[in-house]
């Protein structure tokens, strides 16, 4: 696994691209292996490429974490990612869109930077640290009441 965070300390907001996978009720999401958020289960997706589009972006990011082939749809939650280390120095800042994908094939097996990737219904999200923006689009999309 490529484990070299190159977004820390950016001179510059990066932009990121996940997808929220829902399929037979259950959401597919990994367990972060890199900063930040290291060690919480998230939406699945990194950083955009030059010249790649954020649907193309999710895609790529979701086979690479997880093995699973997606088709990309609508934007259904955007926000922003701004970690202060502890001099007050902006450590991370991320502007990520997320996106509607239809489950193709495959099964989810951490890879890249995901430690580990599986479905999870709404009940199993109770007992597993789960990142805030992660919860807050999943309320915002209603897989979570």
């Amino acid at each position: 696994m490529n484990r070299e965070n190159t977004n820390a300390y950016p001179a510059q907001p990066r932009v990121g691209a996940g997808a929220m996978v829902i399929h037979d009720g259950k959401i597919l999401l990994v367990k972060r292996g890199v900063e930040p958020g290291k060690g919480l289960w998230a939406i699945p997706g990194g950083t955009l490429r030059l010249g790649e589009t954020l649907q193309a972006c999710a895609a790529r990011e979701i086979l690479e974490e997880t093995g699973v082939t997606v088709a990309i749809g609508e934007c259904l939650y955007v926000f922003d990612l701004i970690e202060r280390d502890e001099a007050g120095k902006i450590k991370f800042h991320f502007v990520v869109a997320d996106f509607a994908a239809l489950f193709v094939s495959g099964e989810p097996k951490g890879a890249d930077d995901a430690d580990e990737a599986q479905w999870f219904d709404p009940e199993a999200m109770a007992g597993i640290p789960v990142s805030q923006n992660t919860l807050k689009a999943l309320h915002s999309i209603g897989f979570l009441s």
